[in-house]
């Protein structure tokens, strides 16, 4: 009668030696599965960080436009008032010399502000000797040489809220690059996840190839973005 020989108890049922190939395919899987994940993280917040980083921006800029906007309207309600101001002064001048009071004439011309009195010198310089200066066509305040108080600040300003305005719309797109760009890198944490399920392996392969192609291409755009510390 044959001895039956009965396995120790608790003891594990011998498995068939492996060639090591699938175990050495699955770790490197495994291994470049973690390495994307991480990385995607990393990523993930640091594009979320330029995003906000760029909104701000944003905001600062569109602050100081519409700052340098109010700045120039009043700078403009100042040349307005100038030029009004010039023209009642001229007004009387062109009266007291159409009466030929030349004396009252003489002492208008002493109020003139030295920015209307700029232009008026020119304006006698360039009609001297043509007639009547109240027939002449235009008048001081049509020279390019009568600048009110305030009318270069004015288009300085404008000019400012124009460059603010252009900067924060800018601003805007990069965040919206980098928003975007987000969501293409959490897509990759999505496909790296789905890669780690149970399913044929050409199917898991084909995802998490999938993922580091897309997460290489944005990288790839990313680094061709301006950086806000």
């Amino acid at each position: 009668m044959a001895e039956e020989h009965a396995s120790p108890e608790g003891a594990t049922p011998r498995r068939p030696a492996s060639t090591g190939e699938p175990s050495d395919q699955s770790s490197a899987m495994d291994l470049l599965t973690v390495i994307l994940l991480s990385l995607m993280a990393v990523l993930t917040a640091w594009c979320g960080f330029q995003a906000s980083k760029w909104g701000g921006e944003m905001s600062i800029a569109f602050s100081q436009a519409s700052g340098a906007r109010i700045q120039a309207a009043s700078a403009e309600g100042t040349a307005r008032d100038a030029r009004q101001y010039d023209l009642s002064i001229y007004t009387e001048w062109v009266l007291a010399t159409a009466d030929g009071r030349d004396n009252l004439a003489g002492f208008i011309e002493n109020r003139f502000t030295p920015e209307f009195r700029t232009a008026f010198d020119v304006w006698i310089a360039e009609n001297e000797g043509g007639g009547p200066l109240m027939m002449q066509e235009g008048g001081p305040m049509a020279l390019e040489e009568y600048v009110p108080p305030g009318t270069r600040k004015a288009e300085e300003l404008s000019a400012l809220a124009d460059t603010r305005f252009q900067e924060a719309l800018e601003h805007n797109q990069r965040g919206d690059n980098y928003s975007l760009l987000t969501v293409v890198f959490a897509l990759v944490l999505f496909l790296t996840a789905m890669s780690q399920r149970r399913g044929p392996r050409w199917a898991r392969m084909t995802l998490l190839g999938l993922g580091v192609v897309v997460a290489v291409g944005c990288f790839a755009i990313m680094v061709t973005f301006p950086v806000k510390i």
